[in-house]
């Protein structure tokens, strides 16, 4: 096992992705497989990566105004509590099966961001199931008819499967929601963070963390998350957007040959 080459990878890893606001479990578990680290290990690893990189991205995008924790609440909460369930019934259905199903999901969500992106509406709507938010002099709607509904489903999905959904935070918030993509990547990178926590403690308590290969990964986590979460912050909105959308189909192809080769 290489560290210096483990390492160098990680922070890459988590550079592009705090950037664009998705934890990349899947990504850093692969590379770590790779590079001959036991699953195990890779996956309590991968946790401890994505916790330690999402704080220090929540952080940045925090100071700089560019999370909504109503929305990190909301999403958050409901994209985790699917997951539960969707962890907890994932016996009942054929791992193949559902990740092909996932990868067609991220795929269809990558597609999406690639569009021109939906403005958000300048007047408040009082009608039944609309959440008129308010942030400095920035009003924007969530429609809770179809931000519910696609919130659970992805995070059913997610759990299913055993990855976190940041691949579908982003996508959700932005075209289902018409939240505006640096809000939207922020926002996700924070509730990524919680998600993170609770998937590192839980994969702990098995064993499975070793902290000589640990620690150095979650350093340079820390300095690709900095640099990522800066770039991101400094990029325009169009071309963050066009950025998430291919890092979602990449990461649709990636499950999708995951699924055919079942590795």
């Amino acid at each position: 096992m290489n560290i210096f080459l483990i390492v160098a990878i990680i922070c890459a890893l988590t550079l592009v992705m705090i950037m664009s606001g998705r934890g990349g479990g899947n990504f850093y578990v692969a590379a770590l497989v790779f590079l001959s680290v036991p699953m195990h290990t890779a996956s309590t690893t991968s946790q401890f990566i994505l916790l330690v990189s999402a704080l220090v991205g929540a952080i940045v995008f925090g100071k700089a105004r560019t999370m909504s924790w109503p929305l990190a609440f909301f999403f958050g909460g409901l994209n985790a509590s699917m997951a539960f369930v969707g962890g907890f019934m994932a016996h009942s259905f054929s791992g193949t099966l559902l990740k092909i199903i996932l990868s067609m999901l991220l795929f269809v969500a990558g597609i999406a961001m690639l569009f021109p992106e939906k403005q958000a509406h300048r007047t408040a709507v009082s009608r039944f199931g609309y959440w008129n938010i308010h942030e400095g002099d920035n009003l924007y709607v969530i429609n809770l008819w179809m931000a519910v509904p696609l919130t659970m489903a992805t995070g059913f999905f997610s759990g299913m499967v055993g990855i976190s959904g940041g691949s579908f935070l982003v996508p959700l918030m932005v075209v289902g929601c018409a939240v505006p993509v640096r809000k939207a990547v922020g926002t996700a990178t924070a509730i990524l963070a919680a998600t993170a926590l609770t998937g590192f403690v839980g994969n702990s308590l098995h064993g499975g963390f070793d902290p000589a290969l640990a620690l150095p990964c979650g350093a340079v986590a820390v300095i690709g998350a900095l640099i990522g979460s800066k770039i991101s912050l400094k990029t325009k909105p169009k071309s963050l957007k066009t950025i998430s959308g291919i890092l979602t189909i990449v990461a649709a192809i990636f499950m999708l040959a995951n699924a055919i080769t079942g590795t």
